[in-house]
């Protein structure tokens, strides 16, 4: 069968969460002060990387059961 969906969406989400968590450790605190004080960059970041290494797994787990 052809590629599965799920990898090429977790591989963008993983590199765009590992992006946004980098801006958000070595961003300026001072950035933050409009959405009261929290790091969005940061939790979003950690979301999409989470979402992205979820989605590699489920698509490596259904190319394993394919290829029994």
């Amino acid at each position: 069968m052809g590629l599965d969906i799920r990898l090429p969406i977790g591989g963008l989400f993983t590199i765009i969460g590992i992006l946004l968590v980098g801006y958000g450790l070595m961003a300026d605190k001072a950035i933050y002060q409009k959405s009261l004080g929290i790091n969005v960059n940061l939790w979003w970041g950690l979301v999409m990387l989470a979402f992205g290494l979820i989605m590699i797994a489920f698509g490596q787990r259904a190319d394993r059961r394919l290829k029994r």
